[in-house]
């Protein structure tokens, strides 16, 4: 396995291919990125082979394993992980790191352009090659694994892409980590994967009362832990090192552990984009976005005072009832002619349309330019409204925030953005959504208030520097000391003293610190070992993983039912892909269009566990990352410790 990244993610991602999957894996970076300036995992710092591939020459230093650390957690012997260092991923930088022997590639760099050019170059090198690819454009990353699949096709004649398992995965960190994100800051919400028309939901369940029957779903994926609210526990926060929940457990461990919150999956039926219930002027507004509430009922009383008039003009007059309406509209806008010689009802009833019609001029004018003003302010910022109350904070618009935000408006959660730069990459989203955004410094006073953080229901701090996202948390608890706070930061063990420290000082208030890194980087390797990741959901410090999975090969599955396919802890099978074998889609997240242009997924959700699974079957499964690994073979028989034997 081959990592290519100038991030925490490659690290992360490298890490989990050799702790958990015991792949050999190479991990090129930049030389400013290389062991000595990045925190490396401590399993990836210690086992390491570096290498230095600079100006053509290739220098390297091996060490041997020399602690106990270097033996997998399942009892086998491995290699340590191989640092190569280059300015950037050309071919020859590929070439050194065996990507024509590699069975995946991953190329994770900040920049979209590193890694479509890196792409290709290795798609040239070995057609055979599982790449799996950051990009944050999604249209673009689709277009993308089409081009790289057709061109192993094309390089290998005769052979499918199945027996190639030459294909390309696009993923992106913010995607990934997304929806969790949004799922921390909101009391009551679950915690989603999303990819397109494919929506999951994991809910978290409080302790049923006595004599109260826990709701199941249509799974219990976890166990919470005891100390989930213990403020002197050490959950919310990655990689703290203490014991977490229990994973996909069975039903006498979910009946015996009484007092503990469970985590239960549901569906959701998702049918396109979110629209905003304020739309632009001209494309469907109602009258309430043109026209203020004052304005109309001012309307309404010039339009209920010529009705009046036309009435009592035919009842005295005698005339037909639209004649008399229209000789009222003519003195209403000054067109009749007067009622010189006319009875002195038809003068009166002249001079009172013609007041009313002098009245309804500054009104027309009044409604010309407010229905102007909705025109140019759709296109405008909004700011908070005045009496908004019990929504999400989120600062920062950048390309996690972006993603975020969108997860948020989903869930139809109101939100008010807080943004430094007016030219973000969340901005246009903001604006076209309708979401109010000030525009400032979070760390400068009045800002904050500005947001109603006083009356919000949580802050999610998504900016790219821990300091401000510490800070602006800090202010925030002193103005609103039980607000709930979720925290985006890099370093773990920054991360742990911060969540201890503010879950201490306020144990009524819900505290969550956040890596974007560290959720993606499941869902990356679980693309590298060639199963199609359709998201991940965190559970406290640990993560599990929603795969989909094909029945033939695994004897795990092929002719066992449901029920006895379920491994407790390792995985679970929660849905079948009823589609003809002909008809599926590699991508299980992009559901194909029925007759009627809608959008059908195809899974059957409530499978019965008596099912017996048959060959030709693809299910999507619930999983731990060990139990992922399993499934797919990559982990070697144990091995002995050179040291010992």
């Amino acid at each position: 396995m081959i990592v290519c990244g100038d991030d925490a993610l490659a690290t992360r991602l490298a890490a989990e291919l050799h702790d958990v999957y015991g792949e050999r894996v190479t991990l090129v970076v930049p030389p400013s990125r290389s062991s000595e300036s990045v925190s490396l995992p401590p399993t990836v710092a210690r086992n390491r082979i570096r290498a230095s591939v600079l100006f053509g020459r290739v220098s390297a230093a091996i060490t041997r394993p020399d602690s106990a650390d270097d033996v997998g957690s399942s009892g086998e012997f491995l290699l340590p992980v191989r640092e190569l260092e280059a300015t950037e991923p050309s071919e020859e930088a590929l070439r050194e790191a065996g990507v024509e022997r590699a069975a995946a590639l991953a190329l994770v760099y900040d920049d979209d352009e590193t890694n479509i050019r890196a792409a290709l170059t290795a798609r040239r090198l070995n057609p055979r090659l599982r790449l799996v690819i950051r990009l944050y454009n999604r249209k673009l990353g689709q277009h993308l694994e089409e081009l790289l699949d057709q061109a192993a096709m094309v390089a290998m004649p005769g052979l499918t892409s199945a027996a190639l398992d030459a294909s390309t995965t696009v993923l992106s960190d913010a995607d990934t980590a997304a929806p969790a994100l949004a799922a921390t800051a909101v009391a009551g919400t679950s915690k989603v994967v999303q990819a397109d028309g494919l929506l999951l939901r994991a809910v978290e369940r409080t302790p049923p009362g006595r004599g109260e029957v826990p709701d199941p779903g249509l799974c219990t994926l976890a166990l919470l832990s005891s100390t989930t609210n213990d403020p002197a526990g050490a959950e919310g926060s990655d990689n703290s090192g203490v014991q977490g929940p229990l994973l996909l457990p069975d039903d006498a461990a979910v009946t015996a552990a009484t007092g503990r919150g469970t985590v239960v999956l549901e569906t959701v039926s998702y049918a396109g984009p979110w629209v905003p219930p304020r739309r632009l002027v001209g494309r469907g507004a109602s009258l309430g976005e043109i026209l203020s509430r004052r304005l109309r009922w001012t309307l309404a009383g010039v339009a209920a005072a010529v009705v009046a008039l036309a009435v009592a003009s035919w009842l005295t007059t005698g005339d037909h009832p639209l004649h008399a309406a229209y000789i009222t509209l003519l003195d209403l806008f000054g067109i009749g002619d007067p009622a010189v010689g006319e009875p002195l009802v038809r003068q009166v009833f002249q001079l009172m349309a013609g007041l009313v019609g002098l009245a309804l001029l500054p009104v027309l004018v009044a409604a010309s330019l407010e229905a102007l003003g909705t025109v140019r302010g759709a296109h405008a910022l909004l700011r908070p409204p005045r009496g908004l109350s019990g929504h999400v904070v989120l600062l920062g618009l950048g390309k996690v925030g972006t993603r975020v935000l969108a997860r948020l408006r989903e869930l139809d959660i109101p939100v008010v953005c807080v943004e430094e730069d007016p030219e973000a990459r969340g901005i246009p989203l903001a604006r076209r959504l309708r979401v109010p955004v000030v525009v400032g410094d979070v760390t400068q006073e009045g800002v904050l208030e500005a947001a109603k953080v006083h009356r919000a229901h949580a802050l999610l701090a998504l900016t790219s520097a821990d300091t401000t996202n510490l800070e602006a948390a800090l202010y925030a608890r002193t103005v609103k000391p039980d607000l709930r706070v979720a925290l985006r930061l890099y370093d773990d063990d920054f991360a742990t003293a911060v969540y201890r420290t503010l879950r201490a000082a306020h144990p009524q208030a819900l505290t969550r610190s956040r890596s974007v890194s560290t959720l993606a980087a499941p869902a990356f390797a679980g693309a590298m070992m060639g199963r199609q990741i359709l998201g991940a959901i965190p559970v406290e410090r640990k993560v599990l993983l929603f795969a989909a999975l094909d029945v033939a090969g695994h004897p795990q599955f092929e002719g066992r039912t449901v029920a006895e396919a379920f491994r407790p802890g390792a995985w679970r099978v929660i849905a079948l892909d009823t589609a003809e074998p002909a008809e599926r889609r590699p991508d299980l997240a992009a559901n194909r269009p029925d007759d009627g242009g809608r959008t059908v997924a195809g899974l059957l959700w409530d499978l019965h566990p008596g099912y017996v699974l048959r060959a030709e079957d693809r299910v999507v499964l619930a999983a731990t990352r060990r139990g992922l690994a399993e499934l797919l073979g990559r982990r070697s028989a144990p091995r002995p410790d050179p040291r010992t034997s």
